[in-house]
């Protein structure tokens, strides 16, 4: 069920404003055409848009800085800032375009910033079965600057290790300094 333009129009009268002036007239539909984007999951469980290669040197890390935003499953609120990816491969590697897509991909449905960090690492440890894989994000929430506590510039990090980053101490320092 997608949002229509009427349920904009009923959600201005709710908070007070008129959707017949003329800076909301065309409102409804932009906030429609904006959804729609934003929040383009296509309900597909795994991510299925990568392709393969088998690693043709030793390669020790694979990290990826990927700028990223969702919404708030709390409250339909932006979040947004930095996804830091890195896997110790074992004999294939994910094409270097794909984990961008992979962090758009978990990104585009309402979430917590604690179950998209969880989700891009299983699912980047089911498709390379890579030694070992990391995830971190640092974001800014919008339902924490703009309501509740209100504070702006605030920023929340979670991270993830599986395999060998959670159990190679000099590995997860590696990658923390990746992080910084």
């Amino acid at each position: 069920m997608q949002t229509s333009e009427e349920d904009v129009r009923r959600l201005l009268t709710a908070i007070g404003d008129d959707p017949t002036r003329p800076g909301l007239i065309e409102t409804p539909a932009r906030v429609v055409k904006a959804n729609a984007e934003i929040f383009a999951h296509t309900g597909e469980t795994t991510f299925t848009d990568y392709k393969l290669f088998e690693v043709a040197t030793d390669t020790d890390m694979v990290v990826a800085d990927i700028p990223f935003y969702s919404m708030c499953e709390h409250h339909l609120l932006p979040f947004f800032g930095t996804v830091t990816v890195a896997y110790q491969p074992k004999q294939q590697v994910i094409g270097l375009s794909k984990i961008p897509r992979l962090v758009d991909w978990a990104a585009r449905r309402p979430s917590v910033q604690e179950g998209l960090t969880t989700l891009i690492a299983d699912e980047l440890s089911r498709i390379v079965s890579a030694e070992g894989v990391a995830v971190h994000i640092s974001a800014r929430h919008m339902c924490m600057e703009m309501r509740g506590i209100n504070r702006p510039g605030t920023t929340t990090t979670t991270q993830v290790t599986r395999g060998i980053f959670k159990t190679d101490a000099m590995l997860r320092q590696e990658f923390q300094q990746q992080v910084h």
